[in-house]
């Protein structure tokens, strides 16, 4: 086992990170950007480290300043959390050369999924459904525009490097193709640096559903059941839950047996998730890897009473897989916290908590770096913290989040807890009648509480 993790992250996800490894006897390294210098992860690690100034370029996604810490501080491994380098195969692969361990997937695994392009070609080879689009980089405007007459009105074109929404535009029709394709383009290239653009057929009214997975280095994989990640704005997720109210048994059964079958198909180390588009009649596609742990793990966690960064750690380690295929016993939901103004198109609004006070009670868990008196910086993503809740039906779980959700007081910034308590309210999601364009379709700013 690990003698010392240096955590190449901050914020909640950080502090999660030294949670475990204290619980685990394994000392821990916290890196933070002057902007960071207060916040919790960085007063309950073992050790800390400044690397630079608030942009991310100079101290968090800088592999320099971030391996001279390793070296000051002779840590053995490094976890990624999620976001900044933990999907970064060049990162990965300066780990491997100076004999420190990449708390995660090889260096070659991290590219074959990080590549969408790869990531569909080596699905549709392990027999993984896939979407139907493109079978490689469009890189002419006349033939893509054939192909989406092909495939058949609606398409929507990705960035073949992106992520978070960026670089993807959905086409309605073929007059606007010419101008959604460059706007794609030039949005990849400018988030990315890679203008590359595939296209696939956009499924109207999807979920957005997600196995866990985690595999080891002996080649055995399994899933931990899935999460819907449905509730969402411009694709970036605001709720998450387990199990999804729209699974079967039968298609949990089909979608845990094709994320294994992902694993299996680039001999996964590591825990990650296998995500998934699934339509209206219970038809499911594959959408992309995220060879990371992630931010809705705990809904997971949750449910099946699991420690996933431990078991991350373990398997990293070279330790044999712990789990097996994972069915959920009781219902979670997990509400992100984030310092925006929800109605001004969720606006981040970064500044001093004044106060701070997050709910309690049985069955909730509240994740975050944040305190009375901290200052949130407006450098980097604007979630605070993440308020889970767990009880055996999910009636009873929405209940319980309405209740946390009155508890929790946070002053001096804005934050999306209002819009949080409006849609535990909303008769539809109650019912479990969503998908991820349903904030297009409701005026949540008009709900009185």
């Amino acid at each position: 086992m690990f003698k010392k993790i240096l955590i190449a992250n901050r914020g909640e996800i950080a502090l999660r990170i030294i949670r475990t490894c204290k619980e685990m006897g394994i000392k821990t390294v916290a890196l933070y950007s002057t902007a960071d210098r207060d916040s919790l992860h960085v007063r309950f690690a073992d050790e800390a480290v400044c690397i630079g100034p608030p942009p991310s370029s100079e101290s968090y996604l800088n592999v320099a300043r971030i391996m001279a810490a390793v070296e000051i501080t002779d840590a053995d491994a490094i976890h990624p959390g999620y976001g900044f380098l933990s999907e970064n195969a060049a990162f990965a692969e300066v780990c491997r050369q100076y004999g420190i361990k990449f708390i995660g997937p090889t260096p070659e695994q991290i590219r074959r999924m990080g590549d969408k392009i790869t990531a569909k070609e080596t699905m549709l080879a392990a027999g993984v459904p896939c979407i139907p689009g493109s079978e490689g980089l469009l890189t002419e405007l006349k033939p893509a525009l054939v192909l989406a007459k092909e495939i058949g009105y609606p398409v929507i074109l990705k960035a073949t490097a992106g992520g978070g929404g960026k670089g993807m535009r959905i086409v309605w029709e073929e007059e606007e193709f010419e101008k959604q394709w460059e706007t794609a383009k030039r949005e990849a290239k400018a988030s990315f640096s890679n203008d590359g653009i595939y296209m696939e057929k956009y499924i109207e009214e999807p979920r957005h559903i997600e196995i866990q997975v985690a595999g080891d280095q002996f080649g055995k994989a399994c899933h931990l059941s899935e999460r819907d990640c449905s509730i969402q704005r411009r694709h970036q997720k605001l709720v998450e839950e387990s199990p999804s109210p729209f699974m079967t048994p039968e298609l949990r059964e089909k979608m845990g047996a094709a994320a294994i079958k992902a694993c299996n198909a680039i001999a996964y180390e590591g825990v990650g998730t296998v995500e998934f588009l699934v339509d209206k009649h219970r038809n499911f596609y594959f959408m992309e890897m995220n060879t990371r742990i992630q931010v809705e793990h705990t809904v997971t966690e949750e449910v099946i009473d699991f420690d996933l960064i431990k078991e991350q750690i373990k398997l990293a380690a070279g330790h044999p897989i712990s789990g097996k295929n994972y069915f959920p016993e009781m219902h979670a939901i997990e509400c992100r916290i984030n310092a925006e103004d929800i109605f001004h198109d969720f606006r981040p609004s970064p500044g001093k908590i004044t106060s701070f006070h997050s709910p309690k009670g049985h069955g909730v868990r509240v994740d975050t770096h944040v305190y009375a008196g901290y200052t949130i910086p407006p450098y980097y993503d604007s979630m605070i913290a993440k308020l889970i809740v767990r009880a055996r039906t999910r009636e009873e779980a929405i209940l319980k989040m309405e209740r946390a959700l009155d508890e929790f007081i946070v002053e001096g910034v804005k934050t999306t807890v209002p819009f949080h308590q409006r849609l535990m309210r909303n008769e539809d999601f109650k019912k479990g009648v969503f998908h991820t364009g349903f904030l297009n379709n409701w005026d949540y700013k008009s709900v009185v509480l």
